[in-house]
């Protein structure tokens, strides 16, 4: 996957040449190139935003530095283009995964209030695919962590990119809801037992007893995952533990009883 990041702050990505982003990019599975926004502004300031049009508070950064930069990186070109927004669409799993099916990610990373709006009407009316993400209901200084964040839950679902693939299977989310409690050795430490069951050496009473930590898990944590199964989908004894945790199964999807 080729993935374009333009930012006034292009280092800040040195951070992804770590880890097994590092290595994916020293595989060949991912090429990333961090771009200098400013290269692409005029003036002897190189100044790449002004004040808000109607008034208000910081400044917004100017159409003309953006479409000059995103006509240089794509060209002929056909990416998708993203950018960091907290009034877009929830960035998910499942977003994540129809992300890692594209060849070509083009990244901008606004600041300040934000990019000039009219920067992806423009890109439409070119034919460009473009859309905005919001990692959750809170504010950062820019897009650049917001891009790190989304760029590590995308990748890592590449071929190549984790040395184990199970890992990925059974993560959270993966499954439809939370991953259960992780222990390792020592089994006793510092008087705290692990769950026995995990060296009991039946790996199906083990996958039974994640299963149910994690089922429970989600319903402590994020009901509105179970809210999101299907009734028909579960199982007995998903069915059974979910009964007692308070859940009516009735109907097409889970409701929590009041």
């Amino acid at each position: 996957m080729r993935i374009d990041l333009i930012s006034i702050f292009p280092s800040y990505f040195d951070v992804l040449k770590l880890g097994l982003f590092g290595k994916a990019m020293e595989k060949g599975v991912v090429k990333v190139n961090a771009i200098n926004l400013r290269d692409f502004a005029k003036g002897v300031h190189r100044s790449v935003d002004d004040t808000p049009l109607g008034g208000g508070a910081g400044m917004v950064m100017k159409p003309e530095v953006w479409a000059s930069a995103l006509e240089k990186v794509i060209g002929e070109g056909d990416p998708l283009i993203l950018y960091p927004s907290a009034s877009s669409p929830l960035f998910t799993q499942k977003k994540a995964h129809q992300l890692s099916k594209e060849k070509w990610l083009v990244i901008c990373c606004g600041r300040y209030e934000g990019i000039d709006e009219r920067v992806w009407e423009w890109c439409k009316s070119r034919g460009w695919r473009v859309e905005g993400f919001c990692l959750g209901d809170y504010i950062l200084s820019g897009g650049e962590s917001a891009a790190c964040v989304m760029l590590e839950a995308v990748c890592r679902l590449l071929p190549g990119f984790m040395g184990n693939c199970q890992s990925l299977e059974e993560e959270s989310y993966e499954t439809g809801i939370l991953e259960h409690n992780q222990y390792t050795r020592p089994f006793l430490w510092r008087g705290m037992e692990a769950p026995k069951i995990l060296i009991s050496g039946d790996h199906g009473k083990v996958d039974q007893f994640r299963r149910e930590e994690g089922l429970k898990k989600t319903d402590a944590f994020r009901p509105d995952l179970i809210e999101k199964l299907e009734c028909k989908d579960l199982t007995k004894s998903d069915a059974k533990l979910l009964i007692q945790l308070g859940w009516n199964l009735s109907g097409e999807n889970p409701k929590k009883e009041d």
